[in-house]
């Protein structure tokens, strides 16, 4: 079972400081996505004329861009970081910039648009560009802070989480979540390239997870090896489903397979079982006739028993 974190103490529109360097203003966004809402991250001192920057602005809120400018007001935003391109994440961006003369950071690759029922989140920032395209490992510094750039593709293919050294601390955005499992959905999401962020994620050893959605995560590792192993273990249970029942489409598992979660979901977690298909299927555990998809009918290659 993963130790979701779900206690979180807030009131929208008013910073906090949650850690030395760390202010969070949620956005009134609240939703089966994103939980309570948007949680931008203003990192710095909040003294007088001291460099910040902030990640995840947000969603298009007049409420939440009026709380974040009288956040900083005084101070010098030089950086908008941008974990990836959808709607409750980067479209505030812009307005931020023009209002501060910051820059925006993020992936280079544009976000791929969702197919079929799905929806994630409010969408998907197709319009969305930076100012300048991250490479992993870039740096970045302010007054007291240390921001590192850190590819985690998989969530969506230009996904970036940002490393605060100075307090040994991940913003994750979507790619760990204290209070839910992360919605991949192809074409933009990839699963192998997920479970390899997840993993170069645990290996880094961080003090603290400050995910865009929700509260932090501070027991990190049994955290993150729990992530991982939910991940395995869906995988597996598709295959030792699609064993014991026969040729079946994803339509078809997933009322039995995540039977736990509120139906409102099931859309997501048909996308998010396409993706561990589509891996199975380059990995030879699973096959099905053309490319994979919803309507494909897989059956099963085989099945590896511990």
């Amino acid at each position: 079972m993963i130790p979701f974190v779900r206690d979180f103490a807030f009131d929208y529109a008013m910073p906090k400081r949650v850690s030395p360097m760390i202010r969070r203003i949620v956005a009134r966004n609240p939703g089966p996505f994103t939980f309570t809402g948007t949680g931008t991250y203003i990192i710095g001192s909040d003294k007088p004329g001291a460099r910040v920057c902030v990640i995840d602005p947000g969603p298009e809120l007049d409420e939440h861009l009026e709380a974040v400018l009288a956040a900083v007001e005084g101070q010098v935003v030089s950086h908008i970081f941008i974990t990836h391109a959808h709607m409750d994440h980067s479209p505030l961006a812009n307005q931020l910039a023009e209002r501060t003369g910051a820059r925006i950071y993020a992936g280079a690759e544009p976000c791929l648009p969702s197919d079929g029922e799905v929806r994630l989140e409010a969408g998907d920032d197709l319009s969305f560009r930076p100012d300048a395209a991250l490479c992993d490992g870039d740096i970045f510094s302010g007054d007291g802070w240390t921001i590192e750039a850190m590819a985690t593709p998989g969530h969506t293919t230009s996904h970036y989480a940002y490393v605060l050294s100075e307090e040994a601390a991940l913003f994750p955005g979507d790619c760990v979540m204290g209070w839910s499992t992360t919605v991949i959905s192809p074409p933009d999401g990839d699963m192998g390239h997920y479970m390899q962020s997840l993993e170069r994620i645990r290996d880094r050893g961080f003090d603290a997870y400050w995910p865009t959605h929700g509260p932090p995560v501070t027991d990190t590792a049994p955290f993150i090896d729990a992530y991982i192993a939910h991940r395995r273990k869906r995988e597996a249970q598709i295959v030792y489903a699609l064993s014991e029942r026969g040729p079946s489409t994803i339509r078809d598992l997933v009322p039995v397979l995540y039977a736990d979660i509120d139906r409102r979901l099931f859309p997501a977690a048909a996308h998010s079982m396409l993706a561990h298909c589509i891996d199975l299927v380059k990995r030879g555990d699973i096959r099905c006739d053309g490319e994979p998809s919803i309507i494909s009918v897989y059956e099963c290659v085989r099945v590896e028993i511990a």
